[in-house]
This record gives C-alpha cells, structure tokens and sequence, in this order.
C-alpha cells in the first residue's frame, strides 16, 4: 500500500501530515494501491481522481468511509 498523498510507502515514513493534509481538504495525488500519479479534478462540490489502472475515487465516496 501507498500514501496516496506523496506517493510513498505507507508502511515506512511518517506519513502523519500526509493524512492531515488529506481530511482537510486535498484530494489524493497518487493510487493507494500502485502509486501512480492520478489525474485529479477539483470542483466546487468536491474532487475525483482517476487512477488509469484502478479506477475513480470521489471526496463523496471517501466521506462514505
């Protein structure tokens, strides 16, 4: 698994202010899941962000967790 604000490792690394950052108010930059730069699209009702390998991910599927 990956810190899907940076892009790191989750399991090495502090990742605390990734995870600050992310239930504020940013959307992930990078797939949890492989890394890769994801296309992110911000809007006034909230974010999707779009990894070509795994799919779309919303700020409304993310509030649902």
């Amino acid at each position: 698994m990956y810190c899907s604000f940076c892009g790191g490792e989750a399991a090495s690394g502090d990742h605390e202010h990734c995870r600050a950052r992310l239930a504020l108010i940013d959307p992930p930059r990078y797939c949890p899941e492989c890394a890769r730069r994801m296309v992110v699209q911000v809007d006034p009702m909230g974010w999707t962000a779009r990894c070509s390998r795994h799919g779309e991910t919303t700020s409304a599927a993310r509030a649902q967790r």
